[in-house]
């Protein structure tokens, strides 16, 4: 469960500079959680807190003012800006089958931030990376230029 885990961590834009040895020591944070089909793991509006989740099995829709944006199988993710940002959930997520998924506390994750310095670090230089990467295609899209 852990390597594969650690794998799909890969996959998540957040912790895709991470090393493999960081992801697995991340992994280890993880509980997995169980949701009924109608179970709103997360919901628009509400204060975020609760963490991150990876789906594992199942399908989930994900909402926004009520419109359905997007559904979401094995190896997607949700959940990912509530961990480092005190902010309301921008969407609704729904459990459209049985879901199970693997969920990263906020609390697990900041003591992980604390615990391994070097791996905060690649995060912070990740996320100003991806925030360059966002004001440079807004630019680009409000100006035309490329």
């Amino acid at each position: 469960m852990v390597a594969t885990l650690a794998d799909d961590l890969k996959q998540v834009q957040l912790f895709n500079c991470l090393s493999q040895r960081q992801l697995r020591k991340l992994s280890r944070d993880f509980k997995e959680r169980t949701f009924s089909i109608g179970t709103t793991p997360v919901r628009q509006g509400q204060m975020s807190g609760v963490g991150f989740f990876i789906v594992s099995d199942g399908e989930a829709s994900v909402t926004v003012d009520g419109r359905e944006v997007a559904r979401l199988g094995p190896g997607d993710y949700f959940g990912e800006l509530g961990l480092i940002g005190e902010r309301t959930r921008m969407a609704t997520v729904t459990a459209e089958t049985p879901l199970r998924c693997f969920e990263l506390p906020t609390w697990h994750f900041r003591r992980y931030v604390k615990e391994n310095p070097d791996a905060s670090w690649k995060l912070l230089q990740h996320l100003v990376e991806l925030l360059a990467e966002e004001q440079a295609a807004n630019r680009r899209s409000t100006t035309g230029a490329y």
